[in-house]
């Protein structure tokens, strides 16, 4: 019975935290739309060189520790001593606030330098201001982890909506407020960055009030720990918290390489400022795209470390390796069809997001990112299930450093394609040895040859309808407009997306079981059934 419980406790919990994160990703790609839409693609520019500060220190608070101190803290739980949960907390605090410190100090003071290297040294004031956020590092990362250890998710996933519902309405509001008022459009961008630091401290208001119900624990004085207890949990916190941060800051590390070098190398080969800050801008607008095309792959790589570890912690082979391969299966087949499915409609869908059509050759290259960052993504959990959780961070750190010499090589020849380009090979390079990594691990055969032959026959129906679909809409409608462009790209998703789906389900790719632990299992179990 304790062993359901405990079982049920954590599918519940799993849940709460993936519809979490579901929300504060939709609504982190969500709001640069009117953002973008207020400040135009010179202000979206000065927004996108500043933000990847503030996406490291929010996987450092979400991704990374607060998951290390969970553990620490669920396996103190166990055996009923406060006391070590109490000399966990205040020893994790202390490194956070270490950490916290010396990421602010390193980007408060190299602010200058930092706008210098990206060629633009207006950028100092909102890089200095951004660097704030990091100081918030140990409220939210201690209490998180305390939550989370304890097996409740519910402070987690209220502080994660919270922070980003306050951040995108601080955006959203003062971006408007100060651009209608005349202020530059840095000035508007650092209104906009200010939303990092009000929702960090909505975030911390949320927690503080959950914080009453365990003051008894939390609040009482705490032990004091001798030496070699600070190193084992600095040491784990350092170590292990690090790499699953480097795999959850994939997407925001690949911004911030291309925010230090494609502005700069642009002004190199004879572009000018405006010019390049346009330019870049319109290639920023790819951002959104990869977020919610990633969606069902970063929700899914939450809900798959706590249930592969599970697994394999318990030796059950069979069960770790069912949830492998429908993991594999989703993971794949979702960057697939969104990054196919995008390609095809990226002009109406450009404009319609973001007024114009401008620089969609450039977006659709970017698209392909989306398949092999969802393999990456799925493949980097699967492997810290089995506790590999260094492999995949050091795959990704080199991938990081081929992005950054293929930027200078291509960029000043391309442009932004270059950028796109580098940006591709990158992410294919990661997930090709991901890959032979995941097959050199298990002997299995996950994916069969019919996997990827309808899968292919999919791509190829959706691509063939869609493009007849834009050729007979374009011809039926004539002039272009926005509205037009809105009707297409959502009709097109419509399109895209059922006759999709009707090819794998025809295909028979998944299982009665696997088709079942989908979401609507029971409808799509139906339609399998009906189009045998």
């Amino acid at each position: 019975m304790p062993h359901k419980n405990t079982s049920k406790k954590l599918m519940v919990g799993t849940f709460i935290l993936t519809a979490a994160a579901l929300i504060t990703k939709i609504l982190s790609a969500v709001y640069r739309v009117p953002f973008q839409n207020i400040v135009g693609d010179i202000g979206f520019y000065i927004y996108q060189q500043v933000y990847p500060f503030y996406g490291i220190a929010l996987a450092l608070s979400t991704y990374g520790f607060p998951v290390i101190i969970s553990k620490m803290i669920a396996e103190r739980q166990e055996g009923k001593n406060d006391k070590e949960v109490q000399a966990v907390l205040r020893s994790s605090f202390l490194f956070l606030s270490v950490t916290g410190v010396v990421w602010f100090v390193l980007i408060y003071f190299g602010a200058g330098p930092i706008a210098s290297l990206m060629g633009d040294p207006q950028l100092q004031g909102l890089i200095e201001l951004i660097s704030v956020t990091f100081l918030l590092l140990p409220f939210i990362s201690g209490l998180r982890g305390f939550y989370q250890g304890a097996g409740n998710m519910v402070p987690t996933a209220y502080s994660q909506v919270g922070e980003q519902l306050v951040r995108v309405v601080t955006i959203i509001s003062f971006s408007a407020i100060l651009t209608a008022q005349g202020y530059s459009l840095y000035m508007a961008g650092a209104g906009a960055l200010f939303g990092s630091i009000t929702g960090g401290l909505a975030c911390i208001v949320i927690l503080v009030t959950f914080l009453w119900k365990d003051k008894n624990r939390l609040l009482r004085p705490f032990p004091i720990i001798k030496g070699g207890g600070h190193r084992e949990i600095w040491s784990r916190l350092f170590k292990h918290g690090t790499a699953i941060c480097v795999s959850g800051m994939l997407l925001v590390l690949l911004q911030l390489i291309d925010a230090l070098n494609v502005y700069s190398l642009l002004l190199n080969s004879g572009v000018s400022e405006n010019t390049a800050k346009q330019l870049k801008g319109i290639y920023d607008r790819g951002q959104p795209f990869i977020q919610l095309g990633t969606v069902v792959s970063t929700s899914l790589s939450l809900t798959l470390v706590p249930l592969i570890t599970a697994a394999f912690r318990k030796g059950e082979t069979s069960e770790m390796n069912k949830k492998i391969r429908l993991a594999l299966k989703i993971g794949s087949l979702a960057g697939f069809a969104a990054s196919l499915g995008l390609i095809n409609i990226i002009k109406p869908t450009n404009a319609m997001l973001f007024q114009n059509s401008a620089g969609s050759d450039v977006i659709a290259v970017f698209c392909l990112s989306i398949l092999f960052s969802s393999v990456i993504l799925t493949i980097s959990a699967i492997l810290q299930g089995i506790e590999l959780i260094y492999f995949p961070a050091l795959t990704i750190l080199g991938g990081l450093a081929v992005k950054f010499g293929l930027n200078i090589l291509l960029v000043s020849r391309y442009g932004t394609m270059g950028a796109s380009i580098s940006t591709v090979i990158a992410l294919g390079i990661i997930a090709l040895i991901l890959v032979v990594r995941l097959k050199k691990q298990f002997t299995i055969l996950f994916l069969s040859s019919r996997f990827y032959t309808v899968t292919t026959i999919a791509g190829i129906g959706m691509t063939a309808a869609l493009q007849l679909y834009s050729y007979l809409f374009t011809i039926l409608t004539g002039a272009e407009s926005r509205m037009l462009a809105t009707v297409q790209s959502l009709t097109g998703v419509a399109i895209g997306g059922i006759i999709f789906l009707l090819i794998i389900l025809k295909g028979k790719i998944f299982s009665e079981e696997e088709l079942g632990q989908l979401p609507m299992g029971d409808k799509l179990n139906s339609v399998s059934e009906r189009i045998k």
